[in-house]
């Protein structure tokens, strides 16, 4: 008489696999939506949580599934591998979120000047949804940030404004930022006027002279010169950038001011939503500044 042994069934490990591929397919199409498409970054981080929710409860399934394919040789041991790999992605984009946010310091506004930040041109405007904060900057932010990333200064090169300013330029080409608004670049300018021949050059001095100068009015004050952080002589930029895989929005702001015989270049990365970048503004300030340090090889000062 031949006994067969049958397997029992593992329920959990087969109900791992429908929540993880349920949890994956919600990740994935949200990031392709958040990336590519119109869904917003509220939606997109509420939507990335409802997935990990699903996956974190295959993982547990998955888990007994495991358990009892050891105990009882119980079917469904290829379901919980499964399962385990649909929730990867899900669960570590969002536990990557969590360290980040546990390690770095709660700002969303990094700036390489702490005592006068450049002012924004346009004043980024977004619906934030859930993904409520504090709109002003406190000293208590900026001291966090000086703690947290010391090493994040501004810049001084040793060269005029207009050769910084082309340089600036390709590096925001280099690292995606769209420029969506400008002021003071006609500074940039090279200065021809005193290459000119002035009319009347020359002549004696000592004489009368043919036409009488006649004042003009005081020009009036610039209003940029007003603003704590910018002069009239500065060149400001303004663009946006998003991470490369995920898209996140990010504004940032470029200073150059033109100091004696050098140019010094300030930045300021202020994430579009949320109260905690999770470090991503200071690490793309820290990547543009590297990268305008190379392509301004050589004229670096202290």
């Amino acid at each position: 008489m031949i006994v067969r042994y049958e397997r029992p069934y593992s329920h959990a490990a087969h109900w791992a696999r429908r929540l993880a591929r349920i949890a994956f397919a919600i990740f994935a199409l949200s990031l392709l939506a958040h990336r590519f498409g119109p869904l917003t970054t509220p939606h997109f981080l509420a939507l990335a949580l409802l997935s990990g929710a699903f996956a974190l409860v295959g993982v547990v399934l998955a888990t007994i599934g495991l358990a009892r394919l050891w105990q009882v040789a119980a079917v469904g041991g290829i379901a919980s591998l499964s399962a385990l790999v649909y929730a990867a992605a899900p669960l570590g984009f969002l536990g990557f979120g969590a360290v980040q946010y546990l390690r770095r310091p709660a700002i969303y506004d990094v700036t390489t000047d702490t005592v006068t930040p450049p002012p924004w041109i346009r004043v980024p405007a977004a619906e934030r949804s859930w993904l409520a904060r504090n709109p002003t900057v406190t000293p208590q932010d900026r001291e966090a940030q000086i703690v947290a990333y010391p090493g994040l200064t501004g810049r001084r090169y040793d060269g005029a404004l207009d050769r910084v300013f082309q340089g600036v330029r390709k590096v925001i080409g280099e690292t995606r930022i769209a420029t969506t608004a400008e002021l003071g670049v006609e500074n940039a300018r090279a200065d021809f006027e005193d290459l000119a021949v002035r009319p009347g050059a020359g002549v004696d001095t000592n004489g009368e002279p043919d036409v009488i100068p006649v004042p003009a009015a005081r020009p009036a004050p610039d209003v940029d010169g007003a603003l704590p952080g910018r002069l009239s002589s500065d060149i400001v930029l303004q663009g946006e950038w998003r991470t490369l895989i995920v898209g996140f929005r990010f504004d940032v702001l470029i200073r150059l001011r033109e100091e004696a015989e050098t140019t010094f270049v300030d930045l300021r990365v202020a994430s579009r939503y949320g109260a905690h970048d999770l470090g991503m503004g200071a690490a793309f300030a820290e990547e543009f500044l590297r990268a305008l340090d190379a392509e301004l090889l050589g004229i670096a000062g202290g």
